[in-house]
């Protein structure tokens, strides 16, 4: 035996595990509110494809009905293009599929505020109106 746990984690994780955790049942409600939004808001964009996800504070889209098209004079042909085009245009960051082995989506977090996220979701559909 070379190695274990360092100290401070094992004290976090004591702390963790004798806490209340009804600061995370209410975390767990905000985010599933935040989730549905975002699920409603990017449905409504034609092109995108949108699973409801089951955990984590991410929605992975299938956007590759897009690729090969150009849009305002900006040819997608992968998520990396994708991302860029949304980053460069709507000025709002994902990431692209690719880095998860899944080139025909991307990811979108939704771990921000609802003002921020409606406002995301707007210029996402502005840019790919």
């Amino acid at each position: 035996f070379t190695s274990g746990t360092n100290s401070i984690a094992q004290w976090a994780s004591v702390t963790a595990l004798n806490s209340d955790l009804k600061p995370t049942y209410e975390m767990v409600e905000v985010y599933k509110i935040r989730r549905d939004l975002m699920v409603k808001l990017l449905s409504g964009i034609a092109g995108l494809e949108v699973d409801t996800p089951k955990g984590a504070f991410y929605i992975f889209p299938r956007v590759s009905s897009f690729y090969g098209k150009t849009i305002r004079g900006y040819l997608i042909k992968d998520s990396l293009d994708f991302c860029n085009y949304l980053l460069e245009e709507a000025l709002v960051s994902t990431v692209p599929g690719i880095a998860f082995g899944m080139d025909d989506h991307i990811r979108i977090s939704y771990a921000s505020s609802e003002e921020e996220l409606k406002e995301a979701a707007s210029r996402i559909t502005k840019a790919l109106s």
